[in-house]
This record gives structure tokens, sequence and C-alpha cells, in this order.
């Protein structure tokens, strides 16, 4: 079954249309007052016949394309392990309407915005936090009025949208977004990741239960995608970091970017060597420390709520000298619609090395999945020869097609049961898939349905992955997350990950504190594994004692003790705390142990008290002057998103699709080919007109506030 049939037919039901909201490919008309409302569906109104269609040239459909336009700026510092961007984007509407604007953007899982500005003209518009549904009608009051206006909302922790309403004919709009992100770290090499573009996400139909259900499902699947052998890609980026890790920086590798390096090695300043990039597939920064020990790993901000701390705690790198167990491997593979090209290969070579490392005293099965799923055994068999044989076999024989129906594919892994198998063995799942679907709640409840007995190691495939599912399902299934983001990188990238596999975790985690008290999160300990750092984040009155961290490693005890008075300065520390503990409020929703309620009151006053986004508080910007003229049409479009670098467009949504369909508008023209505009001339020098004068904009309103206080 092609992807992109069983794609539509999933995610929105014929049944369930008449409760999807209009977010459909592109474009809406909405009426500047009630009366309009009625006139701005007539085919004769002034929009003409073309109004509330995508304009695409091509076959069958209409000539033009909406004329707004977006390019995008990231300035990224990276201090000791925090990394602060600023993302600023463009908007120029050359049409000769009143636009809005509505797009997808990605971002780090375990990333936090926190500040929305926007540039019109010479006004500098600064967003504030609200609740979501008060956010909501502070936007729609002024989109309605005809005010200039902001809204960023969280779609999920790794996704959110921005509106932009009141774009007049000819107007430019700079929209700046702040985030902050911890810098990962694994054996010794630190990365940041900064995601560029949002995947078609899959919505299995049995979750479309009610409309907030389908409203939400189109949300994170209604943006138009653009065929990349269609012509110039859209959504120009380009990309300065700055990066100060607090030591001398060795072996700084761009994983999938060319890049030119300046600055003293412990003060580096990478730029895209291109002057712009395609927002295709994300954006990944690998660095090492000169020196073999790095003396960073605690870290402290002071603050007027109290006292947050960081630490970081390696266990040892090398456990070579411990025995291995026996294991019983099951092995679960995407073979999707979406993982068609260079995925799908990624996938296979990845396990069919991963299936190389077998034992003759390990079990193991594999499992492939679309929107159907096969066990190439009834239940785990012994790894002789031939049955590794045969399964490598079948792995080379999976082609990508149909949806991505993920779930019974780890009900399955998590039930299947080692025929022959000693008792003690350690029982593993390797889930191979780039982790586009819209269900990551239903995921995150089955693995702790399992109550620990396997451990769940999430491979991401492809350029840009669900980080945020990857993530969590590793987290709560107690394994760790591995990204091979390029057929080069198999090998490199799962010879780590196979390695961990082949030797216990520090198991029997326990944290205490010795002369002082911390509210510390996560509050599950995961596994932790050689090489791979526990980050712990914890909040006190007055930052004092001994934080120790314990465990047993192949049975032999381990410990490591941090003096807390020892940490290096951070201003980025309680919003990190805030985020990781909203994080464990939703792992407990997952896992059925907080009920929806108790967890939305618990993420509002979180998201309220420390200012940052979250699912229930939203970031809203309002400039007090309207600006459209009473009785002028808005009219809306959904900006679109490129497809991410290495998916097949054709295998994903048909050879005779122009994009992907968002959730209400199935029945959407088709067309064979269409043609992509330009990006709009002179871009980063608007970006920088723009930031000057949003700098301008603060320091005359710092002035202005001294004055007054004077």
């Amino acid at each position: 079954m092609p992807h992109f049939l069983s794609f539509r037919r999933a995610l929105i039901p014929a049944a369930m249309l008449a409760l999807a909201a209009p977010v459909a490919l592109a474009v809406h008309t909405t009426a500047a007052v009630a009366a309009d409302d009625a006139d701005a569906s007539e085919p004769n109104g002034d929009d003409g016949p073309a109004a509330g269609t995508l304009m695409l040239t091509g076959q069958g459909v209409a000539k033009s394309l909406p004329a707004v336009r977006l390019g995008t700026d990231m300035d990224v510092t990276v201090t000791g392990q925090i990394a602060r961007v600023r993302v600023t984007q463009a908007f120029r509407n050359t049409s000769d309407k009143w636009m809005e604007a509505h797009y997808l953007y990605p971002l780090p899982q375990d990333g936090a915005v926190d500040s929305l500005k926007m540039v019109v003209g010479q006004r500098v518009i600064v967003g504030h936090i609200q609740p979501r549904e008060k956010a909501r009608e502070t936007y729609e009051a002024a989109k309605a009025s005809g005010r200039k206006a902001g809204l960023v909302e969280q779609q999920r922790p790794n996704m959110f949208t921005t509106m932009v309403a009141n774009v007049g004919p000819g107007e430019t709009v700079l929209i700046s977004i702040e985030y902050q992100a911890p810098v990962s770290q694994a054996n010794g090499t630190f990365s940041l990741r900064l995601p560029l573009v949002v995947g078609p996400r899959y919505t299995p139909a049995h979750t479309l239960d009610s409309k907030a259900a389908v409203e939400d499902a189109n949300e994170v699947t209604a943006a138009p995608v653009l065929d990349p052998k269609a012509g110039a890609g859209l959504n120009p980026t380009t990309i300065s970091v700055h990066l100060a890790p607090g030591f001398d920086v060795a072996n700084l590798i761009s994983r999938y970017h060319k890049v030119n390096v300046t600055g003293p090695l412990d003060n580096r300043t990478i730029n895209l060597a291109d002057a712009s990039v395609p927002a295709d597939r994300d954006f990944v920064l690998d660095w090492r420390s000169a020196s073999a020990d790095p003396t960073l790993g605690l870290f402290a901000q002071h603050t007027d709520k109290g006292d947050y701390v960081m630490a970081s705690v390696t266990p040892p790198a090398d456990l070579s000298n411990l025995p291995t167990p026996p294991r019983e491997m099951v092995f679960v593979i995407d073979n999707s619609g979406s993982m068609g090209g260079d995925s799908m290969d990624e996938a296979k070579a990845s396990l069919i090395h991963a299936l190389g490392t077998l034992r003759p005293q390990d079990h193991f099965n594999v499992i492939r999945f679309d929107d159907t799923m096969t066990r190439l055994f009834e239940h785990s068999v012994a790894a002789t020869p031939d049955q590794v044989a045969l399964a490598k076999r079948f792995a080379g024989s999976l082609e990508a097609q149909g949806g991505t129906e993920m779930l019974p594919a780890l009900k399955a892994a998590l039930e299947d049961a080692g025929s022959g198998g000693t008792p003690d063995a350690l029982r593993q799942i390797v889930f191979l898939t780039d982790g586009e679907i819209s269900n990551e709640r239903e995921m995150m409840a089955a693995i702790g349905a399992d109550a620990g007995r396997s451990h769940v190691f999430m491979v991401g495939i492809g350029s840009a992955p669900n980080d945020y599912l990857m993530e969590r399902m590793s987290t709560i299934g107690g394994g760790v997350y591995t990204h091979v983001g390029a057929p080069g990188e198999v090998a490199a990238k799962m010879m780590p990950l196979l390695d961990v596999l082949s030797h216990p975790a520090v198991r029997d985690l326990s944290v205490r504190v010795e002369g002082g008290s911390l509210d510390l999160t996560p509050s599950r300990l995961p596994d932790v594994y050689a090489g791979r750092p526990l980050v712990l984040v914890g909040r006190t009155e007055h930052l004092a004692g001994t934080l120790t961290v314990s465990g047993t490693i192949g049975g032999k005890h381990w410990e490591r003790r941090v003096d807390l008075a020892s940490a290096l300065p951070s201003p980025a520390i309680e919003k990190l705390w805030a985020h990781r503990r909203i994080t464990d409020v939703e792992a407990d929703r997952a896992l059925g142990k907080l009920e929806d309620d108790a967890a939305d009151a618990e993420v509002e006053k979180i998201g309220m008290e420390s200012g940052i986004v979250t699912s229930r508080t939203s970031l809203v910007a309002v400039d007090e002057t309207p600006s459209r003229p009473a009785g002028a049409r808005l009219t809306r479009e959904d900006l679109p998103i490129n497809l991410p670098a290495g998916w097949d467009f054709d295998t994903l949504f048909g050879k005779d699709a122009v994009q992907a369909q968002p959730a209400s508008d199935l029945a959407a023209t088709q067309a064979d080919a269409l043609e992509l505009p330009q990006t709009a001339t002179g871009f980063v020098g608007l970006v920088g007109k723009g930031l000057a004068m949003l700098l301008a904009g603060l320091a005359g309103l710092a002035i202005l506030l001294r004055r007054r206080a004077a």
C-alpha cells in the first residue's frame, strides 16, 4: 500500500472530518468582522476563485503561490554545558492582502522557549508568558481588531507553532524567539543539536476519538511539504555558533554541514561555509576537550527563588573486565513510508551490523513494521549462525512502504519471550525508527507497563528524527538513545551502542546530599551506562553540602562524590530545572501516575513561575496600535516546510502528490510538478537591520524606564 494513502487514511477517518478545524493546505480566509465570514467563502468574493487554496504552479492547479516568504537566522552561544539560541525569522508579505502566517518549528526535546520579540517597522513588541487559553484569547482579540500580534504555542516538547497576525501588504515582520537547552555528552564527546525541520507525523486512526484529538493531529501535521525535486527550496537558514565550553576544544566536527571555524581554542566561532542552507536536516556540532579530563560537570545559579545546581556524574568508561551476561535481544525495524530513501538504507545497515555482534549464548528476534507487522520468529531463538544469516537476509529484503503503526510492534517486542533462554538473561530491545508519529504518550505508557523487564534502546534514523520520543522511550525503558544521521555513520554510531549493550549498567542507583538538601530531577533515576553521564538538576534554598551518587556495576559498589560549593556559575540552571521537572510530570502522566487535570495544573504553575513555553503556557506579543484597516480581510497562510534530507518524497506521498495533506484536507488537488519561488533577496541584511532596531528599541526602553524611576 503506498504510504501517502495510508498516511491520509489513518490521519483522519471520514467520519471525523466534520470535527476538524479548517487548517487546510496553505491559505484560509478569515473575515475581519463576523459579517465578512460568510462573504469570505463565496467564490466571487474579493479574494477571487483561488481563495482558501494553496496556489502552486503545476498541471491542474492555480498559477501562483501566496507571497509571504520565510528565512531564518540562528545565533547560538554555548557556555559550559548550556546552549542559548536566538532564532530570528523574517516574514515578507509581497502580496496586496493582509496576511496571517502560521508555521511549525522544531525545538530540541529538552529545550525551553522563554522569549518572543517582534520588530515591525520602528516598533519593538515584547512577548509575555500567559496561560495557554488566555494567550490564545489575547492573540485572537488582537487579530480581530487589526493589531499586530504573535503567538508561540507548544504542540510537543520538541515542536511548537508560531502565528503572526496582520502582516500588511508589502510589509516585513521580524520574529525573534529564544530558547536554551543543555549540551549532551557521551564517551567524552559533547554534542549540540539544532533541529531545523519537522518531519511529517503519522497519526494512527484509533487516536482520533475526539475533536481535541483531531485538532492536535492538525497542529502537528498540517504544514505543506515541499518536494525537493521541484526546484529551489524555501526556508533558507544561516547559523553562527559561539563556543565557550570552559576548556580548549579539540576534534570539532560539524557532522552534516560545511563550516568555517575561527577564534582561540577556548572560544571558537563556527559559521556555515555557505551563506545559507536549506532547513532540511538537523545541524549537529561535536567537540571534545583538548585535555584528558575536563574540569567541567558542576554548575550553579543563585536567584531570588533559591539556588539551582546541575551536576554531571560519569561512571567508569572501561568495563571490559566485567563479565557479559547472556542476552535476549529483540530488534524492531521501521520500514514505513517515511523511512524511504537514505533512512531505510541506514536502518537496514544498522540492523545487519547489530546482528553480527550476537553470540551463541544469546537469543534474538526481529520484528518489522509499517501499517502491518511481521515477527521473523514466533519467539526469540538461539543466535546460531544459520538463524543469524536468515535474519540478515530478512533485513536486507525490507522496503519502505505503508503507515507507521509503531505501538503494536513495541507491544510485540515487550511480550516476546526467549524459548530456551536462561532466566537471568539481560533482556534488550533495539528499536530502529525515525519516530515520526503523533501518539508519543501511548508509546511511553506501553514501556511503563513492562515494569522494567526489558531495556529499550532507541536508534533514531535519518536527518531529522523525533528526538523527544526517542529520548523519553529510552529513559523510561532504562536504555540510551543513539542517532544515525547519514549512511556513513552506521558503524561509527552503532559500535559504541553495541558496546553499551554488551556491558552492564550501573544498577541500584541512589543519590543523597550530606550537609544540605536538594529537590532533584529526574525523579526516576535512569540506568546509567559506561561513558554516559548522569545529569542531575536540583533546587534548594541554600546550596551547600556534598552530593553522592552510588550504585553497583557488575555486582561491585561504585560511588562518586561532588562538593556542591565548587560549582561554577551559570545563568541558565533555573529554566533547565523547570523544564526537567515538567518532563517528570509528563512522564507520570504518560505512565498513569498523575491525572490530566493535576498534571496540567502543575505544568502551568511551573511554566508561569519560570517564564517558559509549555503545553499549558504560551508566549504572546501584541502591538496596541491597530494596523489593519477596518473591514479588510485577513488571509491565513500555513508556511511550507522542507522535506527532511534523505527522505523520499514519492515513497512518502506518492509520485503524483504535490505535498503532504493536512488532516482536514484529504481531497486537495494533486499535480505532477510545482514551481517554487526563489528566496527573498537580502534576507541576511534584513535580519541584521531588524536585530539592530530590536537592540536599539530595547536600549531606548531601558533609558525610558531609568528616567521614570528617577
